[in-house]
C-alpha cells in the first residue's frame, strides 16, 4: 500500500509537532510518522524548562576539562560517556573537543539567540491562541549555588549573557532566601534568569498533538521508517513496515534517531544520543515558587502544580532509554543538598530519554544537501522543547520556499 502526502514529517516529538503546527497553519496537508506514540518520546519526560537564556552552545570553552574532572568521580558526575569503538562516535568526540572554543561560541550565539527569541514569542502566542493549559509559569529559573567559586563563575556568566540581551538578576543570600524559603541555609546565592519559564512538557505535547490532529494532520503511530528511495536528488518513497509513503516534501525531525532513520540517504548528520533522567514526585508540603538549576550538580528542578520533577545527567553515546536506578536515586540526593524536601517522597514516574547532540552543540536546521525535497530539523540537545516553536516556523518557511525569520547558514548541514 502506498500513501500519498503533501508534507511528510518523520518524528512526532517537540520539533516534529511544532513543524506540523506551523505547516498546517500555512495551509499544507501534513502526515506525521512516529515509531512510537506522538508526544510520548524523549520530550515528554524532560525538565519542561523554557530557556531563552541558553544561547551558549553545549560545545564551549572549559567543557572538555570539566568533563574529564567529572569522570574522575563518575558516581557523582553530571556527565557520562559510553566507551565504544565506533569510527563515527570517535570522530564525533574529536569534533566535539575541537568545537569547545571561543570561536564556536562567537559563531553560534547570534543564531541561538534568534532561535530562542523566536521560539519564546511563538510559544506565548500558541498558548494564548490555542488555549493550552500546561502548568505554564513565567516566574523565571534560578541557578542555585553553595560554593563561592561556582557563584563567582555564575555571576560572570550572567554578565556575559546580559551583554547578549539575556535578562538576569544576581541574588545574594538574603535576597535568595527571601525569594525562595525552600532553599537550605548553606545555599549562598543564585542567578535569576527572569526571562525563562517552565511548563509540564507531557501536557503541552499532548495538547499540541491533539491540536494538529484537529487541524487535519494524518498521524501514523508505531510506524518506524525502514528506508527511502530517491531518484535524481529527490526522495520518491519513504518505506515503513506498514507500507510506503510518497510526499512532495519530507521533514526529518527524529531527534537522536535521525542519523539511524536517514542512513539510506547518506547524509552527513553527525549526531550522538545523550541520555538524561528524570524523577517525578507528588508535590511535597513545601513547593518551590520557581524552577531551579542546581549549581555544579547540573540538576533541574521544576514544579508542575501537583508534581515536582528532578532532571539531570548527560550520558553520551548509547541508544538506550532504560533508566539506571542508581542515577534516579542520585537525582533525589542532589536535590536534597539544595532544597528542603519531605523525608519520604511519593515517586510517580521515573524516566530516561535521549537528546540529539551535534559536535558543535547547536541544532541542524535546513534543506538537505543533494536532496531537493528534504528538510532536516534535529540536533537540539537538551533544549528541543524550548526551541521547538521557533524551529517549527523555520521548517514551514523552508518547505514553502519563503524567506526564513533569520539567516540559517550557521545552522545548515553544510557546516558538517
Amino acid at each position: 500500500m502506498t500513501t500519498k502526502s503533501d508534507v511528510l514529517i518523520i518524528g512526532g516529538g517537540p520539533v516534529g509537532l511544532n513543524s506540523a503546527y506551523y505547516l498546517l497553519k500555512a495551509g499544507r496537508r501534513v502526515t506525521i510518522l512516529d515509531s512510537n506514540e506522538i508526544g510520548k518520546g524523549s520530550g515528554h519526560g524532560n525538565a519542561g524548562q523554557i530557556v531563552p537564556s541558553h544561547i551558549v552552545p553545549l560545545a564551549a570553552p572549559g567543557v572538555v576539562s570539566s568533563a574529564l574532572k567529572w569522570m574522575l568521580d563518575p558516581s557523582l558526575s553530571p556527565f557520562g560517556m559510553k566507551i565504544r569503538l565506533s569510527p563515527a562516535y570517535i570522530l564525533w568526540l574529536i569534533q566535539f573537543a575541537a568545537a569547545c572554543s571561543e570561536a564556536n561560541v562567537t559563531r553560534s550565539i547570534p543564531s541561538m539567540r534568534s532561535l530562542a527569541q523566536l521560539s519564546m514569542t511563538n510559544l506565548l502566542n500558541m498558548l494564548d491562541e490555542e488555549r493550552i493549559e500546561c502548568r505554564y509559569q513565567q516566574t523565571g529559573i534560578i541557578t542555585l549555588f553553595k560554593d563561592e567559586k561556582a557563584f563567582a563563575d555564575g555571576k560572570h556568566e550572567a554578565e556575559f549573557l546580559g551583554r547578549h540581551g539575556v535578562p538576569t538578576e544576581i541574588l545574594d543570600k538574603a535576597a535568595l532566601h527571601e525569594c525562595e524559603p525552600i532553599a537550605l541555609d548553606d545555599v549562598i546565592g543564585g542567578v535569576h534568569f527572569t526571562g525563562d519559564s517552565f511548563m509540564n512538557p507531557a501536557i503541552f505535547l499532548a495538547e499540541l498533538a491533539k491540536r494538529v490532529r484537529e487541524m487535519g494532520a494524518e498521524v501514523h503511530e508505531n510506524t518506524a521508517v525502514t528506508g527511502f528511495e530517491s531518484v535524481s536528488g529527490k526522495i520518491t518513497k519513504v518505506r515503513t513496515a506498514s507500507g510506503e509513503f510518497e510526499a512532495e516534501h519530507v521533514v526529518l525531525a527524529a531527534g537522536a534517531w535521525s542519523p539511524i532513520v536517514a542512513r539510506d540517504l547518506r547524509l552527513k548528520l553527525p549526531i550522538q544520543p545523550a541520555r538524561g533522567y528524570s524523577v517525578t514526585v507528588a508535590a511535597p508540603r513545601n513547593m518551590p515558587r520557581h524552577a531551579f538549576i542546581l549549581g555544579d550538580r547540573r540538576v533541574a528542578v521544576s514544579p508542575f502544580g501537583e508534581l515536582l520533577r528532578f532532571t539531570g545527567r548527560l550520558e553520551v553515546g548509547e541508544y538506550s532509554t532504560t533508566p539506571d536506578p542508581k542515577w534516579l536515586a542520585r537525582l533525589e540526593m542532589f536535590v536534597r543538598e539544595y532544597i528542603e524536601l519531605d523525608e519520604k517522597l511519593d515517586v510517580k514516574d521515573a524516566w530516561a530519554g535521549l537528546r540529539p547532540v551535534t559536535p558543535d552543540g547547536i541544532p541542524a536546521i535546513g534543506r538537505a544537501p543533494g536532496l531537493s525535497n528534504l528538510t532536516v530539523a534535529t540536533g537540539h540537545a537538551m533544549v528541543g522543547l524550548s526551541l521547538g516553536p521557533g524551529t517549527g516556523q523555520l521548517v514551514s518557511e523552508l518547505v514553502n520556499g519563503q524567506k526564513t525569520a533569520f539567516d540559517l547558514r550557521p545552522l545548515s548541514l553544510d557546516r558538517f
